[in-house]
């Protein structure tokens, strides 16, 4: 019998994303035994170090890294991460399997619609990119770090004197609490994080059983849009510590529209470049983006927000 070990952080989000990528392998693969561990991340540790400071301690992999080191020492054999959170830049001896279908791809605010915000509102978030959308859109509000887990930080958002909190769609609706959505903010302008609502299935390089076991059973679409995405992200040399979001769609003439765009942590400036190009080319399309973002003057805003983020 074949046993095959699943590495994840250990919120509950990550456990309920093992679960509905591994719910339709052990049907098709019922002679397979999949067991489950948890690797604990820097981010996971640390809750009250600001996360661009634990980021950069852990070179970008605060979410990451720690799983990826159990790849390769062979304690796990395929990780489920949140797409998003996985560093632009690939790390030697491991590889991505296409993904399953998406999840929403959205940002969600939990307390209030961005419209029934009151002037000065304090609002819940401790990414640079979700500040910069809401004060570009709102420059009024007043924007509170928050760390932590999905559940814990809806509790901070009612006991803690918040109005509001963001949150990943695709995360409150694998924890089966879409009910906590106020409101899902449009991705325009609020573009997502660059793979958001995806999940991110790594392995060893050299796992050629994996590869050939999983390998085909991807997400074709949802593949293609978050190798457009990323490839935006591996050409800026950027990752989620910044303020960029990408989001890439099917159009309906079977082509792949992509958006990027950049802002000032300030919420005073923002860079928006959209393109199409062939389904079978999306690193070609993120790079014809980034480029894009980058004729426009994005360069500045992000060397600004690497200053001011460590």
């Amino acid at each position: 019998m074949t046993v095959i070990t699943v590495g994840s952080r250990a919120s509950h989000l990550a456990r309920a994303q093992v679960t509905e990528y591994l719910a339709p392998l052990r049907r098709r693969f019922p002679h397979v035994v999949f067991r489950h561990r948890v690797v604990t991340e820097s981010a996971d540790r640390d809750r009250r170090t600001a996360l661009a400071e634990v980021s950069r301690a852990a070179g970008g992999a605060a979410f990451a890294g720690a799983q990826e080191a159990a790849l390769l020492a062979k304690e796990v054999d395929l990780v489920v991460h949140s797409f998003k959170d996985l560093p632009a830049t690939p790390t030697p001896g491991l590889v991505l399997l296409p993904p399953p279908a998406r999840e929403d791809v959205r940002d969600a605010l939990c307390g209030s619609t961005l419209d029934g915000l009151p002037a000065g509102a304090r609002v819940g978030t401790s990414a640079p990119r979700r500040i910069a959308q809401l004060l570009a859109a709102r420059p009024d509000l007043r924007l509170v770090p928050i760390r932590g887990n999905v559940p814990p930080r809806l509790a901070k958002a009612r006991a803690g004197g918040l109005d509001a909190v963001v949150l990943a769609a695709a995360g409150l609706r694998r924890l089966g609490r879409a009910e906590d959505i106020s409101e899902p903010l449009p991705t325009e302008p609020f573009t997502p994080s660059p793979a958001q609502g995806a999940l991110g299935i790594q392995i060893r390089e050299g796992d050629a059983m994996l590869r050939d076991l999983l390998g085909g059973l991807g997400e074709p679409e949802t593949d293609a849009q978050v190798r457009a995405e990323r490839a935006v992200l591996t050409t800026l040399r950027s990752g989620c510590d910044m303020p960029l979001g990408a989001y890439a769609r099917i159009r309906s003439d079977g082509s792949l529209s992509l958006t990027a765009r950049v802002t000032a942590l300030d919420g005073t400036r923002e860079i928006a470049v959209t393109a199409a190009g062939p389904v079978t080319e999306p690193e070609v399309l993120g790079r014809t983006v980034a480029d894009g973002l980058l004729r426009h003057g994005a360069g500045p805003l992000l060397d600004a927000a690497r200053v001011i983020t460590g």
